[in-house]
């Protein structure tokens, strides 16, 4: 973990200006301001990338990933700038949490493999890499969406160590946890082995 030595009421700032940025719903934005309807009522109902690519455009979906990364990467650097390392974890940790749970969707968003990725690339940028290309890797050997997104949150930590960035250790636990919690539906299904694979329509 980081040094805390940020004034507590500045690390709550951080975290309310990082669970804003977290909390908006590209996805769900982007696929109105095309014209395709709510993505609540599309196929997962997910407001994420995969469910975006289940409209068939693949355009929103590409400008969703880039979007729910970054915003995830600007809370991180924004707080960086401006207060510090500890302030750039809470940030992250808090960005998160918004896309999972934003308060303007009812606490219902995405499952945050988007933004997972995203803050690991402006927190570590080489465990950022590491964990896009186990995604990679994940997705395209079982060609699920959903296992590619668990064996980068559950490699996460190893990077971490590995690539000597264990002040983030303890977030990546948190991070990786969260990220299982919420493919917890995936989990079942994947072991029922009736996980739709990527650009298919869900059940």
């Amino acid at each position: 973990m980081p040094v805390f030595d940020t004034p507590v009421m500045m690390l709550i700032l951080w975290a309310v200006i990082g669970y804003g940025l977290g909390s908006v719903p590209f996805g769900l934005i982007l696929t109105r301001a095309m014209g395709m309807g709510d993505l609540r009522k599309i196929g997962s109902g997910n407001i994420g990338t995969t469910n975006v690519l289940r409209t068939g455009n693949k355009g929103a979906a590409a400008l969703t990933l880039l979007l729910d990364g970054g915003k995830g990467a600007v809370a991180v650097l924004l707080a960086r700038l401006f207060a510090g390392e500890d302030a750039a974890q809470v940030a992250a940790l808090a960005s998160f949490v918004g896309h999972c749970y934003p308060i303007w969707l009812g606490f219902k968003g995405g499952k945050g493999v988007a933004t997972f990725l995203g803050l690991w690339l402006a927190l570590a940028w080489p465990v950022g890499v590491a964990c896009c290309l186990s995604w990679l890797a994940g997705a395209a050997v079982t060609r699920i969406s959903s296992m590619g997104a668990l064996v980068a949150a559950a490699s996460s930590t190893f990077w971490l160590v590995f690539l000597g960035y264990g002040t983030g250790f303890a977030l990546g636990i948190v991070l990786t946890l969260m990220v299982f919690w919420r493919h917890r539906a995936n989990i079942a299904r994947l072991k029922a082995r009736t996980e739709p694979k990527i650009g298919q329509k869900s059940a």
